[in-house]
């Protein structure tokens, strides 16, 4: 069964609304602010930077060995063959 809201004008007109939160939110308003968030230590900002760190130092590593790997090896001007081949 859809909730009916009532138009911003005040206006009598009712429309369908899918979800009943979607009014319970238009009515209820609260004056109660949560609680201050908490300060982190400096242990806590030392070991959140020290693991940011070790992640964007991983990416970059990545990138420096992956990168000359993707590059296509050229074929060297002249083929070798094994000796194993020669004179049989």
């Amino acid at each position: 069964m859809p909730v009916h809201r009532h138009p911003p004008g005040g206006g009598s007109r009712r429309e369908p609304v899918p979800f009943a939160f979607v009014a319970e939110a238009d009515r209820f308003r609260s004056n109660v602010t949560p609680p201050p968030r908490e300060r982190l230590s400096k242990t806590q900002t030392a070991a959140r930077s020290l693991v940011g760190l070790t992640v964007v130092a991983g990416l970059v590593g990545s990138l420096l060995f992956g990168v000359p790997a993707l590059q296509p090896r050229q074929a060297p001007a002249t083929s070798q063959q094994s000796q194993a081949s020669d004179g049989r």
